[in-house]
């Protein structure tokens, strides 16, 4: 009989503590273990485990390892502004079409318009995915301002000396950036044996970083320069030329260069690869209010106490079209999407975004997860027309004014 009360003691000691452990991990944390995904692969887990990840993907080591990119002391504010004037579009009902965790409208410096959804809120951080090629693009224009960078026409093969010999021997980081590589790549999100689902997963050669063995074996299709190709492997290459010519790790640079400067609100993270590299192409974790800080750093020119760190022209360079992408109107500069009117967004799958017009003085940052998956067209048309709703309002609002 004393045994048994023992064990009972024991046994209740045990679940209290575990009640406790739960109930000390943000809410964040404890969806993520409620949903655990099965696999390593994000391109093919279900809406919910997503819903989960997406907002704690840093949060379990044994999902995703990841590094912290410091904030700095001082945050940049975002006052509020006056609420937007009636759309052509149903906030709500776009909210809900397009499952956004969060919407922030931010114009001449004030907040217009914040929204959240999908239990998310102001505190969390979502992961950005392709969001962070427009941002591993500007760390580029820095180390070239800080003479780390000699060229935007120098080979790869100078920062990697592992690719010589390899079809990247041709190759300019000029045209990694607008990927004009020439080299052949399969983006298809929803195919297993795609390039973007496989690289991953590569097992490299003794001594050899994983991205850089897997890309050093792809063929050339065609002369570089010649054809724009959408490659997440080449601006996940462009983060490593880019860690190897500074000498340190991409978000201690983002940190320094941006992420402190810029008055950032939180610190971020970024999930690294197998081999503990920063996958340049994707995944920040970050703030949606801070995502729209970036926004604002780049409408500001990616100034730091008056001076850009990014050489002079280098970014007007970056936001316009530098090759065409087959569609009317549109574009591809460096690492980021390009319109006629000016305007241009950093973008990624599932609804991430940074919309960026300078003509009016406007920011849209987003997160969400579309119901549609990856890339879904239709949704990314109906958040494109939700953009041009704001900026129609502004106008309508401008002409009133005058």
């Amino acid at each position: 009989m004393r045994l048994r009360k023992i064990l009972f003691a024991a046994l209740a000691v045990v679940v209290v503590a575990g009640a406790a452990a739960w109930f000390s991990l943000d809410k964040e944390t404890r969806g993520l273990l409620k949903a655990i995904p099965t696999n390593r692969d994000v391109l093919f887990w279900n809406q919910s485990q997503r819903d989960a990840a997406f907002r704690a993907l840093d949060r379990l080591p044994v999902l995703a390892k990841a590094r912290a990119i410091p904030a700095g002391g001082t945050q940049r504010p975002l006052p509020p502004g006056p609420p937007l004037p009636t759309l052509s579009v149903d906030v709500d009902a776009f909210m809900a079409s397009q499952r956004n965790a969060a919407l922030i409208v931010v114009h001449d410096g004030k907040v217009r318009l914040e929204r959240y959804g999908l239990d998310f809120d102001a505190g969390g951080r979502w992961t950005s995915f392709s969001v962070a090629k427009s941002i591993t693009s500007t760390l580029v224009g820095a180390a070239i301002a800080d003479g780390h960078i000699k060229s935007m026409d120098d080979k790869v093969s100078v920062y990697i000396p592992q690719m010589k010999g390899s079809a990247y021997d041709d190759v300019s980081l000029r045209q990694l950036l607008t990927m004009t590589s020439g080299i052949r790549w399969n983006e298809d999100y929803g195919d297993p044996n795609s390039d973007v689902a496989r690289f991953n997963n590569h097992q490299p050669e003794e001594g050899v970083e994983a991205l850089v063995s897997y890309l050093r074996k792809l063929p050339r299709e065609v002369p570089a320069g010649t054809r724009w190709l959408y490659s997440t492997g080449e601006t996940n290459l462009v983060g490593i030329l880019v860690a190897q010519a500074v000498g340190r790790p991409l978000s201690d640079y983002l940190s320094e260069k941006i992420w402190r400067p810029a008055g950032m609100e939180q610190p971020a993270t970024w999930i690294l690869s197998r081999t503990g590299r920063e996958i340049s192409g994707c995944c920040i974790q970050a703030a949606t209010r801070d995502y729209a800080r970036f926004g604002l750093f780049i409408l500001d020119g990616a100034r730091v106490n008056g001076a850009s760190i990014v050489p002079e022209g280098w970014l007007a360079e970056a936001t316009t079209e530098r090759v065409g992408i087959g569609q009317p109107g549109r574009g591809y500069g460096y690492q980021w999407w390009t319109f006629a009117d000016g305007s241009f967004s950093a973008r990624g799958i599932f609804g991430q975004g940074i919309f960026i017009d300078p003509k009016r003085k406007l920011v849209i940052a987003s997160n969400a997860n579309w119901a549609g998956g990856a890339s879904h067209k239709p949704t990314s048309e109906e958040r494109q027309a939700f953009y041009r709703a704001v900026q129609q309002a502004l106008d309508s609002e401008a002409g009133k004014g005058q």
